[in-house]
């Protein structure tokens, strides 16, 4: 089970469009990214060259993060364009955020154009260990415990 997927249901249309109108001004802003698991954290790099930090804002509404971040730039009067390439205006992407995080204690920091999540995996959702308990080798079970007990659905069906 993934914990943290992408969300863009056009991805596919974006790019077909993004190739018809290679080298145009229209063409959608991206943001690239990479994510991992290392330990107990989940940790998603966005590349955002050029962007101003103080336009840079996180939304997480019913597991949903939102990113959205803004890259202006204007000739001064004057100035001969030569080429315009590079993507300006509002860059935003979005991804589900699985259950198994907790984004109540997400951190997120901007370090030469890139920003960086770190989203720690909840504590519900980390590998724990399970002791198993045993009857004591003389028969008695004064001192034991049960270490699995079945639900009384289950005991409705045994019985």
């Amino acid at each position: 089970m993934s914990m943290l997927l992408r969300f863009d249901p056009f991805r596919e249309l974006d790019r077909a469009l993004e190739q018809t109108l290679e080298g145009s001004r229209f063409r959608r802003a991206s943001v690239p990214m990479d994510a991992y698991r290392h330990g107990d954290t989940f940790v998603v790099h966005f590349d955002l060259p050029g962007v101003d930090p103080a336009s840079i804002d996180i939304e997480i509404e019913r597991n949903v993060l939102t990113l959205k971040a803004e890259r202006s730039w204007r000739p001064v009067e004057g100035d001969e364009v030569v080429a315009a390439e590079r993507p300006h205006g509002q860059f935003s992407r979005q991804l589900l955020v699985g259950d198994g995080l907790d984004p109540d204690r997400m951190h997120a920091s901007f370090e030469h154009g890139v920003l960086t999540l770190t989203i720690p995996v909840a504590e519900r959702s980390r590998p724990r260990k399970v002791e198993v308990s045993t009857a004591a080798p003389t028969g008695d079970t004064q001192g034991r415990q049960d270490a699995i007990e079945t639900s009384s659905s289950e005991q409705q069906a045994a019985g």
